[in-house]
């Protein structure tokens, strides 16, 4: 794939977005909060919303399902579901390493996919590097070694929002599945979810199943 036909690609991610729905892919002083219970820190960055239930006999309610999801359903049956993160999960598919590890059941990842909106406002396209420009100018992406440099680029990118842990506790550190050694983590504050570094708000969840979680996120990972 040449460098023009990624961006026709991307190019053309952002336009479908924007016109039609996503499609599915495959597979008086401070108060002082409480302190954390070992059970809290242990759950997933976003708790999924549930039934409301009144009070009474249990026996025949439902239980929850696991942390690693129900049934057989994996990440990458889901990711392109939700057409507010469909630009990413486009991206995310074609990325081998990112793609393979969704479809791994075997491998449990948090996914931190940025909302529509945020990979709208990117100060450059995600293959792209303004060091890249710096060092080699407008060609930068031009030929054989301006497309390999492209797709490394597209990989950091991907890859930067793939977190290797599900569940992943609070305040935990965690290398991302790339190869630059970004370190990320997540906080509650005043019942409010923050990725960090960066102080990214926690938009919304996506998906919680068997091998993981996808969340939403306005802003992309600091890389």
């Amino acid at each position: 794939m040449r460098p023009a036909h990624l961006a026709l690609l991307l190019s053309s991610a952002y336009l479908a977005h924007s016109i039609m729905p996503g499609t599915a892919l495959g597979r008086g002083g401070r108060a002082i909060p409480p302190p954390l219970r070992a059970e809290d820190a242990q759950r997933p960055i976003l708790d999924g919303p549930g039934p409301a239930l009144p009070p009474g006999d249990s026996s025949n309610t439902p239980q929850d399902p696991p942390a690693g999801g129900p049934g057989t359903v994996i990440l990458s049956d889901v990711i392109g579901k939700d057409r507010s993160i469909n630009v990413f999960a486009n991206l995310a598919r074609d990325v081998e390493s990112v793609s393979q590890r969704l479809n791994d059941e075997s491998r449990n990842s948090t996914v931190l996919a940025p909302l529509n909106s945020a990979m709208d406002k990117l100060p450059h396209k995600p293959w792209e590097d303004p060091e890249d420009y710096n060092k080699l100018g407008a060609d930068a992406y031009e030929g054989g070694d301006g497309w390999a440099r492209a797709q490394k680029n597209l990989r950091r990118f991907a890859e930067a929002h793939v977190i290797p842990k599900y569940p992943w506790p609070q305040g935990e550190k965690a290398k991302t599945v790339g190869d630059d050694d970004t370190e990320v983590w997540w906080e509650e504050k005043a019942g409010v979810k923050y990725i960090q570094p960066g102080n990214i708000e926690v938009a919304s969840i996506a998906s919680s199943v068997k091998n993981g979680q996808v969340v939403g996120a306005p802003s992309p990972i600091p890389i």
